[in-house]
């Protein structure tokens, strides 16, 4: 299976800067035979690096969609609109969550939407600090896969990624915590459980990444967790020497 390393570029950077940037890392990311690395930068952004991005180096997400096809939605994108223009999207970010109301019905379209329209979906589960608190861990990630997979067929189920990035972990949350290890090897082999109880021995193919906090000194303990296929970064993927170093890290780690 690909080790994955997304980048979150989040509300940052004018269409100039993200260009910038992109030549930036295109001229230091040498690809890596089993490793696929994914840059998503703000959606205004995505159409002009469509052009310029090298495929065979990084492919391009949208950080979000939404989960209609065409219609009266003002302000909104369609899946449909970011064919060929994309290779995955984020869906069920934490921010989209909580800062923005998403619920887990409109997660489940989006899901559908994109595997639908041959997008990757990157679906983002976690729980808050409240729920780690009460022991609800494990109940919010089953919750969060059964109704964000809801409308997946079991032929497609494949073609989604899992992201576990515990709300708690974000840096852009006040008073976020560094996960540690077990913290998230736990997660992950809750995850892992539910998959295979639900989709048999074919789960396994299904990739599970870590993000929250995620930057070069920590990374490689995040990888070699079992269960981890890559890595959702943030604000690490925002600079070029912390995220070309996170994917020497995984190199590393692949060899």
């Amino acid at each position: 299976m690909k080790t994955y390393i997304v980048g979150n570029w989040k509300m940052n950077f004018t269409i100039g800067e993200s260009s910038i940037y992109l030549h930036k890392l295109l001229k230091r990311i040498k690809p890596a035979k089993g490793m696929q690395v994914v840059i998503a930068p703000s959606p205004i952004a995505l159409q002009p690096l469509s052009l310029q991005i090298d495929r065979k180096k990084m492919k391009l997400s949208a950080q979000n969609c939404c989960g209609k096809d065409f219609g009266a939605y003002t302000g909104e994108t369609a899946i449909a609109q970011l064919r060929g223009i994309v290779d995955y999207c984020i869906v069920g970010h934490s921010e989209r969550r909580y800062v923005f109301g998403e619920t887990d019905n409109m997660i489940k379209e989006k899901v559908a939407a994109c595997v639908r329209n041959n997008i990757t979906p990157i679906l983002c589960i976690g729980e808050t600090e409240s729920e780690k608190t009460f022991g609800e861990t494990a109940d919010v990630l089953k919750d969060q896969i059964e109704t964000g997979l809801a409308d997946v067929s079991a032929e497609d189920f494949k073609k989604v990624i899992i992201a576990y990035e515990p709300v708690w972990a974000i840096s852009s949350v006040k008073g976020a915590k560094l996960a540690s290890p077990d913290d998230i090897a736990a997660s992950i082999k809750t995850i892992r459980g539910f998959l295979e109880k639900t989709y048999g021995k074919d789960a396994k193919d299904i990739p599970v990444l870590f993000g929250g906090s995620v930057n070069p000194d920590n990374a490689g303990a995040y990888l070699t967790i079992p269960g981890v296929n890559g890595l959702l970064i943030g604000g690490a993927s925002l600079i070029a020497d912390q995220f070309n170093d996170i994917i020497d890290v995984a190199k590393r780690v692949m060899s």
